[in-house]
């Protein structure tokens, strides 16, 4: 589908630094030269490039900023790579800036489209950029297995820390992105720092006050709409700012019958307090509907075409409006950074944040024989009418006929209230770190079989098969020092211990159906290791070793007697080493990997008294990582950028050297980036190597999954007026998967059958848009 452009905005162009005592005295000195009028990236250009920042998740968490329009050379490498190392990171890591995330990322993309272009990250949507949910792997860790923040916080679902990537923000709301592709230090806060951590940053005030309306069209009848207003530097309330952000998505999506709702609020307020202490307010809300296919099986491809998701037939499985969900969000903190003086300086966010999800599915969406709809009501071998959701014939479940729709309706509401606490001083030759992290979350969950073509329960005597409250209480405390003993090389040793207890309290326990109440408390110690060296002003490289900690599922407590699982915190020895070279022409950063995944938790099957067969978990063996990265780009001249990265990676089961599920051996990005004169361009293209969709229980791989690549073009041009009372008017065309290719490139699982479910490479998308900031 053509796109059709309608009004809209996106910020004109800028970097994100801290205002220190430094940029600020040069921002003057600069501004004082320029014309009054509207700040863009072409007004203020320091002969200097931002290149001692660390990843965005330190960034958040050191210190709050202002966004300053333009401070960043344009005509340089380290400006317009797509990802770098930083020269200050310690551990393999990628940073997408937020001016790429700008002029890249189609309107309706969440932070995993924008993390797709790490070296060993796989994601990709089903149903077009940001408009379902999607899940991200990182070195072939899935998700669960590695943190994400926002603004430094860590947040997911207590019961197995995944995320949920069209839940809380929307991509006009994010300053940039850091892939941490390690454990991080002993600072690292989180349930999962076992595979890494996504650092994803809120956008910042602007330091001038401007007005924004915007807005785009695309395919799939693709939209989005809202308005940002940015109070610019209060000098009368002491320099305060704020941004306020509202706007929505609304999508019929790639897939047949997938569409999606959402709109969004978002807010931030930064408050000087005195000169030596700053003040946060952070807040947002996100709603969002959203009919959801889990795959589709290669017959119903071949008949229907690779977009086939849900129907608009009652009399099935797989209607859309039987297999919807209902999702609102929100989250908020409060940010204090403070100089105590004498070289001390504190730093906590008093945070909570929320979870409310309201869910409809059918029992085999997309399914074969059972999911089909029966003429008559089928009867059993004795005679008798079968009742919805009863088994007949071959053990086959009644879904769908006369009177019957057979599903689920569910409801997961959470709630998490925490802090995160830092206290630092540097003495010159060594500097302390220490802090704490603490975090309650309570999770109520219920589910029960219902019948759609009623609306009424399948079980009125017993309606809900789950009802149940989890309760997390999580601490992590820790305590680094580093050491100088060179002028240019800093030993950092740390320890973190991450403690975590869960409690369950189900009148009906999931799977079990009968109650209980138990509580277990799971520890581990992390030590960490962090050397960094800087050869010299443009070179830096580093040495990690570190611990990283995964919890156990909630899913081990879904059994009569949770004590007889044996499990243990899952935890990974991570050795890494790398370097990163940035200079005004070139960037370049290479590692390699090796990790210990121990404490592999698996299940068998043991007939337990009065229940028969049931799951007992425990831990066996573990998995192997190793591999290497690396990245690069290229300032040719002219407006030209060239990139490329790209990884090796290697997962294998110890003992059997089965690779793990959905895990790629390499991942490869590049291509050509243009920018002079207002106008952008950009052609990248992702590849993705093949991987295992599925791992039996005899550790072999099945159902593979073969290479496939995506290429993406980005077009703006950015109109400046000679009359500077004329705002800047910025044009952009984003093209997703130009070559159209519509392979499949992920195993969903099965239908109650046991036949494959698959999902598919959206096809070709073209999104329009417009931005006029106004500036008063």
């Amino acid at each position: 589908m053509c796109a059709i452009v309608i009004f809209g905005a996106t910020h004109a162009t800028a970097a994100t630094t801290p205002v220190s005592d430094n940029a600020e005295s040069k921002l003057t000195k600069t501004k004082k030269k320029a014309k009054k009028g509207y700040a863009t990236k072409n007004s203020i250009q320091p002969k200097t490039v931002e290149t001692n920042k660390t990843s965005l998740a330190s960034a958040a968490g050191n210190s709050e900023t202002i966004m300053v329009s333009g401070h960043s050379q344009i005509d340089s490498a380290a400006y317009q790579a797509p990802t770098k190392a930083p020269l200050s990171a310690y551990q393999p890591t990628s940073v997408i800036s937020q001016h790429f995330i700008e002029n890249n990322i189609p309107p309706s993309g969440g932070y995993d489209t924008m993390a797709a272009l790490s070296p060993s990250v796989m994601t990709i949507g089903s149903n077009g950029p940001g408009l379902a949910e999607n899940k991200v792997s990182v070195r072939g860790f899935s998700d669960g297995q590695y943190n994400v923040l926002f603004d430094g916080i860590p947040f997911a679902d207590g019961n197995n820390f995944t995320h949920h990537t069209t839940a809380y923000y929307t991509a006009h709301d994010l300053g940039g992105i850091s892939v941490d592709r390690g454990p991080g230090d002993a600072s690292t806060l989180g349930y999962a720092t076992f595979g890494g951590t996504i650092a994803v940053e809120g956008k910042a005030p602007s330091q001038q006050r401007s007005v924004e309306a915007y807005g785009s069209m695309g395919a799939w009848n693709t939209y989005t709409y809202g308005g940002e207003f940015n109070s610019g530097r209060m000098k009368k309330l002491n320099d305060a700012s704020f941004v306020f952000d509202a706007g929505g998505v609304q999508s019929d999506g790639y897939l047949t019958y997938a569409g999606q709702k959402r709109y969004n609020f978002y807010g931030k307020w930064i408050q000087s307090i005195g000169k030596h202490t700053t003040l946060t307010f952070m807040g947002m809300y996100n709603n969002l509907v959203q009919y959801v296919p889990p795959g589709v099986t290669k017959d119903l491809i071949a008949m229907y075409g690779p977009d086939y998701g849900l129907s608009n037939n009652p009399n099935s499985q797989n209607y859309y409006k039987y297999n919807m969900d209902t999702i609102q969000t929100d989250m908020a903190y409060v940010g204090l950074n403070s100089d105590l003086g004498d070289g001390w300086k504190l730093e906590n966010k008093l945070y909570t944040y929320a979870y409310y999800h309201h869910g409809h599915n059918e029992n085999d969406v997309n399914g074969t024989t059972q999911a089909q709809y029966h003429e008559t009501t089928p009867v059993d071998a004795k005679g008798q009418t079968v009742t919805c959701g009863g088994t007949y014939g071959n053990k086959m479940t009644y879904n769908s006929g006369p009177g019957c729709e057979y599903g689920q309706a569910m409801r997961q509401d959470y709630r998490a209230w925490g802090d995160t606490f830092a206290l630092k001083r540097d003495f010159g030759l060594a500097k302390l770190d220490l802090g704490f992290w603490l975090e309650h979350q309570s999770d109520t969950r219920q589910q029960g079989n219902i019948n759609w073509a009623t609306n009424t329960f399948t079980d009125a005597a017993m309606p809900l098969n789950r009802l149940m409250t989890l309760d997390n209480f999580s601490a992590q405390p820790y305590v680094q020092v580093t050491f100088r003993p060179l002028p240019n090389l800093e030993i950092s040793p740390g320890f973190k211990y991450a403690l975590m207890d869960r409690q369950i309290n189900a009148p009906v326990n999931q799977k079990t159906g009968t109650p209980l109440i138990y509580q277990q408390t799971y520890g581990a110690p992390m030590p960490s290791l962090n050397v960094h060296y800087m050869v010299n002003s443009n070179w830096s490289a580093y040495l990690q070793v570190a611990r990283g900690f995964l919890a156990p599922d909630a899913a081990y407590f879904y059994t009569p007697n949770p004590s007889a699982n044996k499990v243990s915190p899952e935890n990974t020895m991570n050795y890494q080493i790398g370097t990163a070279w940035q200079s005004r022409r070139f960037t370049l950063s290479g590692d390699i990997y090796y990790i210990n995944f121990s404490n592999f938790v698996t299940s068998s099957n043991q007939n337990i008294p009065g229940y028969g067969l049931m799951s007992v978990y425990y831990n066996q063996g573990g998995v192997n990582y190793y591999g290497m990265e690396g990245e690069a780009s290229y300032h040719i001249g002219s407006g030209f950028t060239i990139f490329a990265n790209g990884s090796l990676n290697q997962s294998k089961t110890q003992g059997t050297g089965a690779p793990i599920a959905n895990a790629p051996d390499a991942t490869a990005a590049g291509g050509v980036i243009y920018e002079h004169g207002g106008m952008y361009a950009s052609v990248i293209d992702k590849w993705i190597g093949a991987r295992a969709g599925l791992i039996d229980t005899h550790g072999k791989a099945q159902n593979g999954l073969d290479p496939f690549n995506q290429l993406d073009v980005s077009i703006g041009y950015t109109v400046h007026s000679k009359n500077h009372f004329v705002p800047p008017v910025k044009f952009q065309l984003s093209i997703t998967n130009l070559a159209d290719s519509k392979k499949i490139f992920s195993y969903y699982g099965t239908t109650a059958e046991g036949v494959a479910l698959w999902n598919t490479q959206p096809g070709r998308g073209f999104f329009g848009s417009i931005s006029v900031p106004i500036g008063f």
